[in-house]
Protein backbone atom coordinates (compact mmCIF):
# COMPACT_ATOMS: atom_id res chain seq x y z
CA UNK A 1 0.00 0.00 0.00
CA UNK A 2 2.72 2.26 1.21
CA UNK A 3 4.72 1.38 -2.17
CA UNK A 4 1.53 2.22 -4.20
CA UNK A 5 1.20 5.66 -2.50
CA UNK A 6 4.54 6.44 -3.36
CA UNK A 7 4.68 5.68 -6.98
CA UNK A 8 1.29 7.49 -7.00
CA UNK A 9 3.23 10.89 -5.78
CA UNK A 10 6.23 10.28 -7.55
CA UNK A 11 4.40 10.22 -11.00
CA UNK A 12 2.92 13.50 -10.23
CA UNK A 13 6.24 14.99 -9.41
CA UNK A 14 7.10 14.44 -12.47
CA UNK A 15 4.05 16.01 -13.92
CA UNK A 16 4.68 18.93 -12.17
CA UNK A 17 8.28 18.99 -13.36
CA UNK A 18 7.10 18.48 -17.04
CA UNK A 19 4.32 21.01 -17.10
CA UNK A 20 7.10 23.49 -15.94
CA UNK A 21 9.58 22.34 -18.16
CA UNK A 22 7.32 22.51 -20.75
CA UNK A 23 5.97 25.92 -20.26
CA UNK A 24 10.27 26.93 -20.40
CA UNK A 25 9.75 27.85 -16.81
CA UNK A 26 13.52 27.30 -15.97
CA UNK A 27 14.91 30.46 -14.50
CA UNK A 28 13.25 33.07 -12.09
CA UNK A 29 13.18 34.96 -15.26
CA UNK A 30 10.95 32.88 -16.78
CA UNK A 31 8.71 32.11 -13.65
CA UNK A 32 4.72 30.96 -13.45
CA UNK A 33 2.57 30.82 -11.32
CA UNK A 34 0.92 27.61 -10.79
CA UNK A 35 -2.48 28.56 -11.99
CA UNK A 36 -1.46 29.47 -15.10
CA UNK A 37 -0.02 26.16 -15.62
CA UNK A 38 -2.74 24.15 -14.62
CA UNK A 39 -0.76 22.91 -11.22
CA UNK A 40 -2.76 22.98 -8.51
CA UNK A 41 -1.38 23.48 -4.62
CA UNK A 42 -1.41 19.79 -3.72
CA UNK A 43 1.05 17.32 -1.79
CA UNK A 44 3.50 16.77 -4.89
CA UNK A 45 3.58 20.26 -5.85
CA UNK A 46 4.19 21.40 -1.83
CA UNK A 47 7.66 18.51 -1.14
CA UNK A 48 8.50 19.71 -4.79
CA UNK A 49 8.89 23.54 -3.43
CA UNK A 50 9.95 22.10 0.46
CA UNK A 51 12.81 20.24 -1.92
CA UNK A 52 13.43 23.48 -4.03
CA UNK A 53 13.27 21.89 -7.07
CA UNK A 54 10.40 24.60 -8.00
CA UNK A 55 11.74 27.91 -6.57
CA UNK A 56 9.63 30.77 -5.26
CA UNK A 57 10.74 33.89 -6.92
CA UNK A 58 8.03 35.99 -5.14
CA UNK A 59 4.27 37.12 -6.35
CA UNK A 60 3.54 33.50 -6.80
CA UNK A 61 5.65 32.36 -9.33
CA UNK A 62 7.80 29.43 -9.30
CA UNK A 63 10.72 28.31 -11.75
CA UNK A 64 11.68 24.81 -12.06
CA UNK A 65 15.65 24.13 -10.57
CA UNK A 66 16.96 21.61 -13.34
CA UNK A 67 20.23 20.71 -11.21
CA UNK A 68 17.95 20.50 -7.95
CA UNK A 69 15.64 18.00 -9.60
CA UNK A 70 18.29 16.08 -10.96
CA UNK A 71 19.82 15.76 -7.62
CA UNK A 72 17.07 14.61 -6.05
CA UNK A 73 16.62 12.02 -8.78
CA UNK A 74 20.04 10.48 -7.67
CA UNK A 75 19.51 11.01 -4.17
CA UNK A 76 16.19 9.05 -4.40
CA UNK A 77 18.28 6.32 -6.76
CA UNK A 78 20.83 6.30 -4.02
CA UNK A 79 18.36 5.74 -1.39
CA UNK A 80 16.36 3.26 -2.95
CA UNK A 81 19.76 0.88 -4.37
CA UNK A 82 20.74 1.06 -0.54
CA UNK A 83 17.50 -0.47 1.01
CA UNK A 84 17.73 -3.20 -1.65
CA UNK A 85 20.99 -3.76 -0.40
CA UNK A 86 20.13 -4.09 3.15
CA UNK A 87 16.95 -6.17 2.28
CA UNK A 88 19.62 -9.06 0.09
CA UNK A 89 22.00 -8.85 3.26
CA UNK A 90 19.45 -9.29 5.22
CA UNK A 91 18.26 -12.48 3.76
CA UNK A 92 21.19 -13.45 3.07
CA UNK A 93 22.28 -13.45 6.48
CA UNK A 94 19.22 -15.16 7.58
CA UNK A 95 20.14 -18.01 5.13
CA UNK A 96 23.71 -18.54 6.08
CA UNK A 97 22.11 -19.13 9.43
CA UNK A 98 19.29 -21.22 9.13
CA UNK A 99 16.74 -19.18 9.95
CA UNK A 100 15.44 -19.21 6.86
CA UNK A 101 15.48 -22.49 4.49
CA UNK A 102 15.71 -22.24 0.71
CA UNK A 103 13.85 -24.85 -1.44
CA UNK A 104 13.94 -25.73 -4.60
CA UNK A 105 10.14 -27.21 -4.61
CA UNK A 106 11.59 -30.83 -5.18
CA UNK A 107 9.92 -32.83 -2.24
CA UNK A 108 11.78 -34.60 -0.24
CA UNK A 109 11.24 -37.78 0.90
CA UNK A 110 12.95 -39.67 4.16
Amino acid sequence: MMATAAAILIRKEKDVVRVYRLAGATSPAAARTPDDLGVHHRVAFDILVRREVLRDVGDGRYYLDEARWAALRVMRRRLAAGILIIVIATFLLFVVTGIVTVGFGIPRLH
